[in-house]
């Protein structure tokens, strides 16, 4: 089998839950598999200096147009929650936690975590809200409580992030095929094209 895709994002991205939507069938429609590596974006950005397009008054109304217009586009279903963005450490956690356990389990995680923030309007910045997302999949709610405390998944995130930069990845989503990157959701036609013929 080819190379897994690296797909990076930051569970307080739109763009990335769209493009969670996606990258997985159209992946295996050319024989890949993917790699999801949550990041947390305000960790990034201390080393860009970039700052969050929705937190500059400027850009703010086109970005929140340009997310609602791209879900449409794609026909996913979107609702941008009033607190947003949001910090997302937690939702990254137990994702690492549920992939060292569970990948299939970690991924069902990303998918709940991120609808139910872009759908269900849930805040998924608090630990208890992440909490029953997992109780939703079957966790035991105290042992899953006590892991996304512990010191070794805090520093999986820390090392998830460090390799993101180290891969110099800037934003999200990210996508990286074979050394290829790709950066935002209106990359997908060009992804798809780059594994139907392997690069142009």
């Amino acid at each position: 089998m080819a190379n897994p895709i690296d797909f990076y994002f930051d569970f307080s991205s739109p763009y990335g839950y769209l493009m969670s939507e996606k990258i997985d069938p159209l992946a295996a429609a050319h024989g890949r598999s993917v790699n999801w590596r949550p990041i947390l974006l305000g960790v990034v950005y201390k080393t860009t200096g970039a700052v969050a397009m929705p937190l500059v008054p400027l850009k703010r109304p086109y970005a929140l147009r340009d997310f609602e217009r791209s879900a449409r586009f794609l026909d996913v279903p979107l609702h941008i929650p009033e607190a947003f963005p949001i910090p997302t450490q937690h939702a990254a956690r137990a994702f690492y936690w549920l992939e060292g356990q569970d990948p299939g389990r970690a991924r069902a995680f990303a998918h709940a975590a991120y609808r139910g923030l872009f759908v269900d309007g849930k805040d998924i910045s608090q630990l208890e809200v992440v909490l029953d997302i997992g109780a939703g999949l079957g966790l035991a709610r105290e042992q899953f409580a006590a892991a996304l405390g512990s010191d070794a998944v805090k520093e999986r995130l820390k090392a998830a992030c460090s390799a993101a930069i180290d891969a110099q990845v800037f934003g999200s989503p990210f996508v990286i095929i074979d050394g290829e990157p790709f950066w935002g959701v209106d990359r997908l036609a060009q992804i798809e094209r780059w594994l139907k013929e392997g690069g142009f």
